[in-house]
């Protein structure tokens, strides 16, 4: 019967230096693959690197007389640690290792009557370079690559634990636009996002990013169930051609079901913003930049499916789909409120005086929508279904029909507008349930409410990516009831 070759027990993660547990094949703590440590050739014998003296020369050596250990106190102090100096023995030649501290060294392993004395600088090299000396041991062949072909002895795969941090420290330095791997701290980080090291994956920039300004406030997390971040936002603000301020937040949703749906929504994102920016600068009616904005997404993720024939032949099932991804956002300009969005993602309203009616200022693109306003279901019925959050409009090459919704509103109180993704409306629905997870000061401080309403979503599963955006909306109140007009 043949039996597997058995890996050698590891004391520590040649990683992260945590001790790994019986019969783990990866280190609990950072990844780092044990199964790779190389396990000691089985095809060849143990050498010896020195030449027994000889028996005439020099006397036999005793066994080395361990002190006892001190026992423990009643308090379960430990027994002292002894150093190597205080514990006697003998060297590789026979000689009690006390005759050394009188003895001066040259270098490493090589004994002289001449040189610096141990613990200072190396001494001068005399000229003709060193002597050769018969009492010279080298148990180190990585002193001298050389060495290893001379010595009769194998070289080492692992690293000289002497030498580790040295290396650790010259590779923490990488070249300009390097990363180093966050746990070896030696390796280089492909563009793969792996280090070249130790094979450990290293964590995404987007797994949770933060964004403020000074009027809006955005914060997307991965969750706790996906393996990467598909949301993305883009916050800005720009000027009116009257150099009144406009602020803009963008949130995008990748559908998961489609291939790259990560690039999807950040280039959905991207491309957004950008023309919001642009448009609202020259003079552009935000409602008509609002849909403006969300074609030139569309076309932003268009794109991402018009790929050359054969850059993807590794992955047969890369363009079985093409990218999507959803998307909503929010413009306030003047004193309007501007929104606009594609699929199921929303913009709710929460006014500064909490008993005033909250509001939800989007119609989802899904199948329970549609049962809804179709009068087939109610919205209990509906969303209890399991084809509820199945989106029927979205952003990609295979969309049936772009049909961009946008809204206007004039607020009439000061409020807050929240942005967000499913990821987080899954966890307070209703325009009441999200109005209460809003934190009292978040008017204020919109990067902290965006902050607590993430850990609202992490607390109650965090089954999907999450992602919001929070902008403050000051208003005088006029007394008047909220004009809207619905595109």
């Amino acid at each position: 019967m043949s039996q597997s070759q058995q890996q050698p027990a590891l004391s520590k993660c040649p990683g992260c230096a945590e001790p790994p547990a019986a019969g783990d094949l990866f280190c609990g703590a950072c990844g780092y693959d044990l199964s790779a440590v190389p396990a000691r050739p089985g095809d060849r014998p143990t050498m010896a690197i020195t030449v027994p003296p000889d028996a005439s020369a020099a006397p036999a050596a005793e066994a080395v007389r361990w002190p006892a250990a001190a026992e423990t106190d009643s308090a379960d102090v430990p027994a002292p640690v002894h150093r190597p100096s205080d514990l006697p023995g003998t060297d590789s030649g026979g000689r009690p290792l006390a005759e050394q501290e009188q003895e001066q060294v040259q270098g490493p392993g090589v004994v002289a009557g001449q040189g610096a004395p141990v613990g200072s600088g190396p001494g001068p090299e005399p000229v003709g370079g060193p002597e050769p000396s018969a009492a010279a041991v080298r148990h180190d062949d990585r002193a001298d690559p050389d060495a290893a072909e001379h010595s009769g002895d194998f070289a080492l795969a692992a690293p000289d634990p002497r030498t580790a941090e040295h290396a650790a420290a010259a590779a923490a330095a990488p070249a300009a636009g390097g990363k180093v791997c966050v746990a070896c701290r030696s390796g280089r980080v492909d563009p793969d996002g792996y280090c070249e090291n130790c094979g450990h994956a290293q964590p995404r920039e987007r797994d949770h990013m933060e964004q403020e300004l000074d009027a809006v406030a955005a914060v997307s997390d991965r969750g706790l169930r996906h393996h990467r971040n598909e949301d993305s936002f883009a916050v800005s603000s720009t000027a009116l051609p009257d150099g009144s301020p406009a602020v803009v937040a963008i949130v995008c949703d990748g559908v998961s079901s489609a291939s790259r749906p990560d690039e999807a929504s950040a280039a959905a994102a991207n491309a957004a913003n950008e023309s919001l920016l642009e448009s609202l600068a020259r003079g552009t009616h935000p409602q008509q930049a609002m849909h403006e904005a969300i074609v030139a997404a569309s076309e932003a993720v268009n794109a991402l499916a018009q790929e050359p024939a054969g850059a993807m032949e590794h992955d047969a099932h890369r363009h079985q789909n093409a990218p999507a991804c959803t998307l909503v956002g929010a413009v306030m300009a003047g004193e309007l409120l501007i929104v606009g969005w594609v699929g199921d993602s929303r913009v709710y309203w929460v006014p500064q005086d909490r008993t005033q009616p909250t509001a939800r200022l989007t119609e989802d693109d899904s199948w329970a929508a549609q049962m809804v306003a179709a009068g087939l279901m109610n919205e209990a019925e509906a969303y209890a279904d399991e084809r509820a959050h199945a989106i029927t409009g979205w952003l990609g090459a295979d969309a049936y029909e772009l049909e961009p919704h946008t809204a206007a509103f004039k607020p009439d109180r000061p409020g807050l507008v929240v942005v967000c993704t499913d990821g987080l409306w899954n966890y307070a629905e209703s325009a009441e349930e999200m109005a209460a997870a809003v934190p009292a000061d978040a008017q204020e401080h919109p990067l902290r409410g965006a902050q607590v309403l993430v850990g609202h979503a992490l607390d109650g599963g965090g089954h999907d990516n999450v992602t919001v955006a929070l902008l403050p909306f000051a208003v005088r109140p006029q007394g008047a009831g909220s004009a809207c007009e619905t595109v």
